[in-house]
């Protein structure tokens, strides 16, 4: 038997291999984050606006298709984070967008 280290997992209360704990830690953290229309959302991708939002704090309005390049997930499955012509630090819900 080799030598492995093995960890008490509390979800299904058994011992399991510290290898496959670490697999399920690292599974656990990942977040599905999809768009109005149940599209996956990753890190990049391009979004268009669905609906014409207000910005608070920067006295504009995006209107709606406007096009949002290169998009950051935020560990929220509701939220992205992303960048507009002279609006820093936009968050975008993704009910108000749809992947391009």
């Amino acid at each position: 038997m080799p030598d492995d280290d093995y960890v008490y997992d509390e979800a299904s209360g058994e011992w399991i291999s510290a290898a496959e704990a670490a697999a399920k830690a690292g599974a656990a953290d990942t977040v599905e984050v999809r768009d109005a229309v149940g599209n996956l959302l990753a890190d990049g991708d391009q979004v268009t606006l669905i609906k014409d939002l207000v910005v608070k704090g920067a006295g504009q309005t995006l209107k709606r298709g406007t096009l949002i390049k290169s998009i950051r997930l935020t560990g929220d499955p509701q939220e992205i984070d992303c960048r507009h012509e002279g609006i820093k630090g936009l968050v975008l819900r993704a009910e108000f967008v749809r992947k391009r």
